[in-house]
């Protein structure tokens, strides 16, 4: 629950900045000064382009744990979690078996959106977080019927 507090304060921090920064822009533009109308168009674009990343990110996080908690109440999350080193972080050779088996697992059921999540795991285990990201879309798409992402593009 904490994260989720954290995460919509800095959300709502980063709008509060979009705002500023967009209003800075509109600003500018209304200077008739070519050199102010440039730069109020910069500042008026760029809040946009960050509250479409905002969004998109925000999107896909709440996309993922909704998958999670259908996971999990199916009893379908891994519990093969990977062995930890004395600081904490997962111990490499154990996130390479675990990601070798969830590999085989998805390639041999590649239309299973469960698979796919189970893999995105293995890959964040493993530290390969595009690809775990790519995976984890790959189930988004899968359990809500939408297109799936070019095969050749996939995680797998």
């Amino acid at each position: 629950m904490g994260g989720k507090i954290t995460y919509a304060f800095l959300a709502t921090a980063l709008v509060l900045v979009f705002a500023v920064v967009g209003l800075q822009g509109v600003l500018l533009l209304r200077t008739g000064e070519p050199a102010a109308m440039g730069l109020g168009v910069v500042a008026f674009v760029l809040p946009c382009v960050g509250a479409w990343f905002l969004w998109h990110n925000t999107r896909f996080a709440r996309d993922a744990n909704r998958l999670a908690r259908e996971l999990e109440d199916e009893g379908g999350l891994p519990e093969d979690a990977p062995a930890r080193t004395p600081g904490g972080r997962v111990d490499r050779a154990t996130a390479d078996e675990i990601f070798a088996r969830r590999k085989r697992e998805t390639e041999a059921t590649p239309d299973d959106w469960r698979c796919w999540f189970r893999l995105a795991v293995a890959y964040h285990d493993a530290r390969d977080t595009p690809r775990a990201r790519k995976a984890m879309q790959r189930a988004i798409a899968l359990h809500d019927g939408r297109p799936v992402p070019d095969a050749r593009k996939s995680a797998a």
